[in-house]
């Protein structure tokens, strides 16, 4: 092949659109274009399949760790500090004051004579799960007459949330001690 003839073939392939396509084509890689795109559309399926699973995963990690930790604290705090009982608050909230429509609310309550104390446990927490905690603190306040302690008890906890949780007066506890500081207070 002459040295002008590629400098052409380049020339075309660089500057005339059909020419390439016709080429592509002729070479074949369209079919594989096509292919990869299939690829890719089994890949993002196969992705998003997988982050549906782990997500749920990590739900019901987060549900099942939360029931393990309200059972442990009702143990420690009944049967071994006798510091007070540890029970569900569940309320219907048929204002909407918590959430803006009503619906079921809950939270686990720890009442020692007459301090009562609203206790949300998360496996991480972030300025919505404060404000949460401080509206169902408020209409438990309305409903059962008794202003409760709000403590929020997280491994973690964004800032915003920290922020939050100073403005509106909700303890947060992010390890062992700083729980263990919650019962002593209380006891």
């Amino acid at each position: 092949m002459s040295r002008d003839f590629k400098n052409e073939l380049l020339e075309l392939l660089r500057s005339d659109e059909e020419f390439r396509y016709a080429v592509a084509g002729l070479l074949g890689l369209d079919t594989i274009l096509s292919e990869l795109k299939m690829l890719r559309e089994d890949f993002n399926r196969a992705f998003k399949a997988l982050d549906r699973r782990l997500m749920a995963l990590g739900a019901r990690w987060g549900i099942e760790s939360e029931i393990a930790f309200r059972e442990a604290m009702k143990g420690v705090i009944e049967e071994i500090l006798g510091a007070g009982e540890v029970g569900k608050w569940v309320y219907f909230d048929e204002e909407g004051e918590v959430f803006g429509y009503p619906t079921q609310v809950e939270a686990d309550v720890l009442i020692k004579d007459r301090i009562h104390v609203l206790i949300e446990v998360k496996s991480s927490a972030s300025d919505g799960d404060v404000s949460k905690l401080w509206r169902i603190g408020n209409l438990y306040a309305k409903v059962v007459g008794v202003k409760p302690r709000l403590a929020l008890i997280a491994p973690f906890i964004d800032e915003r949330g920290l922020e939050t949780a100073k403005k509106l007066g909700v303890e947060i506890h992010e390890d062992i001690e700083s729980y263990g500081n919650l019962l002593i207070s209380i006891r």
